[in-house]
């Protein structure tokens, strides 16, 4: 059973109480098999009078009762399951960053958490009834006949031994399964976002091409799956078949012999069967139910990264340096010691032993081809990314331990594709800060914005569309500069390609503004533009993840110096 899901519905309490009134349910409901094999053998057998047979009706509607409020009960505990979880893993999103695709974390929450169905409504309550029933049946077995109760005990134990032979093979090709359509879901997302730009290049045929060719990938995986699933289904119904005719052929023996009676007989045949039957459903459920375990072991392991459990105990020894770093009135220094980077389904690294010093104030510009790990510094620098090897400090204390999100008050960030939100110009200037319209106004003249947001219908109230469509690259970038301007308290500032894609004018916008925002303040520029770069004290140059002759830190004034 799946710790982490049965932990987390221990802890919800409308899980928790939905989920045991279904296992009770289904338990009883189990259980009552052996009240009305007695009566049936009991009627049939002559033993009890037709009279037997209301009890027997009473018995056969209470377990039809059962099975129903065992589906009502385990579907509310699926849904109040789901919702936690998916409450939890959006709660994460803020500080997933860029190393997750979002397309791939749509799936997981939609689909994937969907499939988490047949486990909690058809595996859990089988483990349940599993764990129970033949136990009892097999008491009582013992107690109507010795040589039948021994034969069942002696083959019982194969329907599980077989079932896990095959699972072990069921729960590989199901994470097959689900990466597959874990990929294919967070590609179709990112090319349909990507639709106007692949249209405008001509690679929207190309694109459908690659659909395809994941689809594909995703449907073979899914019919291996299902032929693994049919032939385990076929092993245990033969072996449960087999054991079967291991006990009715002696009591069938026996029977005609006269050494065993009518009432025996059909007692000890209407029950071996339910002793097998739990064994055979919670294989054939196990099937069903290892997309939703795949999902699941996913959104733990973005929930509750690895890296995360590796460090609790360096987090609360270091809060005490996150408070003296948080409270420091200055630039910090920044430390990577052999920092290695691996994203997750990757051998290669995006950052290979990287070390580097960061002089308080230091206005460090990295350059190098793309792919070279320059976009990924940046992430590591803002906690998106867990370094696999080394560690970065801060002041002194790992980045770790740190708490994250009072990092990011200290930091300032203009992406190379800035996010312009379907709101006004003023509220996405504004974003993340407490600015209040004077502040916004003078960050938009610091940045040049107010160069065109004067000539917006509405001003600064003007909305703008998705992604800030009813602007230009150029008034894009300033718009995110415009926010690294309402940040005075930041202390570091992370640039990545600002001028990338724009005209003339607009860069020396930029790189003018850029130079303003950059004073008193450290500050990491990855830029490919010699304008940006000219703003450096030092260049860096990253190849495959590496260092490139790096150079040594220069002395550099409180004012950040020309020191080249």
């Amino acid at each position: 059973m799946h710790k982490d899901l049965l932990r987390l519905a221990r802890a919800e309490r409308g899980v928790r109480i939905h989920l045991a009134c279904c296992l009770a349910a289904a338990v009883v409901a189990g259980l009552l098999v052996l009240v009305q094999a007695e009566l049936l053998a009991g009627v049939l057998s002559g033993r009890f009078a037709v009279a037997a047979l209301l009890p027997l009706a009473l018995v056969v509607g209470c377990r039809g009762l059962l099975g129903s409020a065992q589906g009502v009960l385990a579907g509310r505990a699926a849904t109040a399951l789901k919702s936690a979880l998916r409450r939890l893993l959006l709660g994460r999103v803020e500080g997933l960053g860029p190393a997750y695709r979002s397309g791939e974390l749509v799936t997981l929450a939609g689909r994937g958490l969907d499939a988490l169905d047949p486990y909690l409504t058809g595996y859990l309550p089988s483990v349940a009834v599993a764990g129970i029933v033949p136990l009892a049946v097999v008491v009582r077995l013992f107690v109507a006949d010795l040589a039948t109760a021994v034969i069942v005990v002696l083959t019982l134990p194969l329907i599980p031994i077989f079932g896990a032979l095959v699972g072990w093979t069921t729960k590989t090709v199901t994470e097959r399964q689900w990466r597959a359509l874990s990929r294919l879901g967070g590609h179709f997302l990112d090319v349909v976002r990507g639709l106007p730009t692949l249209r405008a290049f001509g690679r929207a045929r190309y694109q459908a091409s690659v659909i395809r060719e994941v689809a594909e990938a995703h449907r073979a995986a899914t019919m291996r799956t299902l032929r693994v699933a049919f032939l385990s289904s076929l092993v245990l119904e033969l072996v449960a078949s087999l054991s079967l005719a291991l006990v009715a052929v002696p009591v069938g023996l026996r029977l005609l012999s006269g050494s065993l009676d009518l009432r025996t007989a059909l007692l000890v045949l209407l029950l071996a069967p339910e002793a097998y039957l739990p064994l055979r459903a919670m294989g054939t459920r196990f099937h069903a139910a290892m997309e939703g375990v795949a999902a699941a072991d996913e959104a733990f392991a973005v929930i509750n990264p690895p890296q995360e459990a590796g460090h609790e105990a360096g987090q609360v020894a270091a809060r005490t340096g996150a408070g003296r770093a948080s409270r420091d009135g200055g630039p910090p220094e920044i430390r990577l010691e052999d920092v290695t980077v691996r994203y997750p389904g990757r051998e290669e690294t995006a950052l290979d032993r990287v070390s580097l010093v960061i002089r308080p104030g230091e206005r460090v510009a990295i350059v190098g081809p793309s792919g070279a790990g320059k976009s990924t510094l940046l992430h590591l620098l803002l906690g998106f990314v867990t370094p696999s090897e080394g560690r970065v400090l801060v002041d002194g204390t790992d980045l770790a331990g740190l708490d994250l999100d009072e990092w990011r008050r200290r930091l300032a960030f203009v992406p190379q594709r800035p996010h312009l939100f379907a709101t006004s110009v003023a509220d996405n200037i504004a974003l993340g800060s407490a600015a209040g319209p004077a502040e916004i106004r003078a960050a938009a003249e610091a940045a040049q914005v107010a160069e065109f947001a004067g000539a917006l219908p509405q001003g600064y109230d003007t909305p703008l569309g998705e992604r800030g469509a009813n602007l230009s690259a150029g008034q894009r970038q300033r718009v995110a500069l415009a926010r690294a301007f309402c940040r005075p308290a930041a202390q570091v500032l992370l640039l990545d390609e600002p001028t990338a894609r724009l005209d003339g004018r607009s860069e020396a916008a930029i790189v003018e503004a850029t130079r303003r925002l950059a004073e008193g303040r450290t500050a990491i520029i990855v830029a490919h533009r010699p304008a940006m770069i000219d703003l450096a004290d030092r260049v860096v140059r990253l190849d495959g993840g590496a260092l490139v002759h790096p150079v040594p830190a220069p002395s550099i004034s409180t004012q950040g110096g020309e020191a080249r």
